[in-house]
């Protein structure tokens, strides 16, 4: 059985989620902090064999007070991120265990992953050395002017996806674009490793793996994980963890 690790990135600033009190990977979500939604679908795996938490420096001291415990039952390491994405992937990286043969990287903001989504995109990053999930746009694409006043273009569709997370990747395929990455910016981690020349599989997502980025959000992932079969938990609670402790 091929060897996973998995990166759950939580090192951003939330600046579009608004809530004073938390950040998006740690506000309530159906009675549990959004990232342990997120986390419990791969610690329960038999071929997860490391998951890597990233988080932001400033959450450092408030993250292990509150998720300590569950930080220990669930046998996560912790990661301090960089200014940007790429930074934060990089710095997860550099936790990642020699004997690990492929690195999957999610969004811990992205708690309404299913085990069937997980199986179908590990199976084909073992086959072509980098898959992701992504769902086809449906909606009519306008390209707008420089200064957004009007339209431009309409955009051909048929090819157009949104990408999602996980995305999965052969380690040497990974930590090879990283290492090439230099200065240019990427808006996610398949990005760079199409850049490096790997071909990229599309495994077709689901409407339901939403990225929570607003607190509005929270209101369709609590509809979605009602409607999601739950996972099998072996014991991830901490008699804190889900108290009000950040208000």
């Amino acid at each position: 059985m091929a060897k996973f690790a998995v990166l759950l990135m939580a090192a951003g600033k939330s600046s579009r989620f608004h809530d004073k009190n938390y950040k998006k990977p740690f506000a309530p979500l159906a009675d549990r902090a959004v990232w342990l939604h997120s986390v419990d679908r791969f610690t329960q795996r038999g071929d997860v064999a490391q998951t890597v938490v990233v988080i932001n420096d400033e959450d450092r001291e408030t993250f292990h007070g509150r998720f300590g415990a569950n930080i220990a039952i669930l046998g996560v390491d912790v990661a301090i991120g960089g200014p940007e994405r790429a930074d934060s992937v990089a710095k997860g990286l550099e936790k990642v265990r020699d004997d690990v043969e492929y690195v999957a990287i999610h969004d811990a903001a992205r708690p309404c992953l299913t085990d069937q989504l997980i199986d179908k995109v590990f199976a084909a990053a073992t086959k072509s050395g980098a898959a992701i999930l992504a769902t086809p746009v449906t909606s009519t694409i306008k390209q707008s002017t420089q200064d957004g006043s009007a339209v431009a273009e309409t955009l051909d569709r048929s090819q157009l996806w949104l990408a999602q997370t996980p995305q999965v990747f052969r380690r040497e395929v990974l930590f090879g674009a990283y290492a090439r990455r230099g200065n240019e910016p990427a808006t996610d981690d398949a990005q760079l490793v199409e850049r490096a020349g790997q071909s990229v599989t599309i495994v077709p997502g689901s409407p339901l793996n939403i990225k929570i980025t607003t607190r509005e959000d929270l209101r369709l992932a609590g509809a979605a994980l009602k409607a999601l079969p739950k996972p099998k938990l072996g014991g991830t609670g901490n008699p804190f963890a889900d108290n009000d402790m950040w208000r």
